[in-house]
């Protein structure tokens, strides 16, 4: 499966940025975005009704990790709002998995977040006491994921090989921590450019500031596009 839009992080503290920023794209440019937990929890789901009311595709970013039940009742909300994506916390267990994929039923792509591309092997293992590589860890999710019948895993594209052969080719790997060659890493760790990703067999891949702080939104979003696609 190969989303031929990149996925834009809308990381923006309010709705007036938010519309100011998607006017600067033609109206009939379909984009795919990223609402994430500072938006979402600022304006609520007004945001998506907006969004999609502009003929754009929705990633609901909220990782939801509760016990079976909450995340069973919240992803059948979350199904009403028409997204086309969302994700919860591989972390949550297999039940919980099952649970996410009963309530938000068969439509949108449900994936896992396995480890945030912003944690390294050291911090993994500190912070989390997992005394196995980041890559096992990784792999473990991913498989538990699969297992639970959900759609793929928020991974590094470092990760997307390896992922790839421990479950299907089919199952989706989105790729958070893309940058363009010359652009700032920001928080990130594990990062590889756009067409890098490609080559590795990304399937989505997620870009927030090169696009959103770029001195012409459009212009930087069409590039990233074609090398995302070349």
């Amino acid at each position: 499966m190969h989303e031929e839009r990149p996925i834009i992080a809308l990381d923006f503290p309010d709705f007036d940025d938010l519309k100011s920023f998607l006017s600067q794209f033609p109206k009939e440019e379909s984009l795919y975005v990223k609402i994430g937990m500072e938006l979402y929890y600022s304006v609520g789901p007004e945001i998506i009704r907006y969004v999609k009311s502009l003929g754009h595709s929705v990633f609901l970013d909220l990782k939801l990790h509760d016990i079976p039940n909450t995340v069973y009742s919240t992803m059948k909300v979350l199904a009403k709002l028409g997204i086309d994506m969302t994700t919860v916390q591989a972390a949550g267990g297999v039940e919980m998995l099952k649970a996410a994929r009963k309530g938000l039923g068969q439509g949108p792509l449900l994936i896992a977040v396995t480890q945030l591309t912003s944690t390294s092997q050291e911090q993994m293992q500190e912070d989390q006491n997992i005394q196995t590589t980041l890559l096992d860890s990784v792999l473990h999710y991913a498989q538990k994921t699969a297992e639970a019948k959900l759609d793929g895993v928020v991974c590094s594209a470092h990760e997307v090989e390896a992922i790839k052969e421990v479950t299907s080719k089919d199952f989706v790997c989105l790729t958070p921590g893309i940058r363009p060659n010359g652009s700032d890493i920001g928080d990130q760790k594990r990062v590889m450019t756009p067409n890098q990703a490609r080559k590795i067999g990304s399937d989505y891949i997620v870009v927030g500031r090169p696009i959103t702080l770029a001195e012409d939104p459009l212009v930087s979003y069409l590039a990233i596009k074609k090398e995302w696609n070349a």
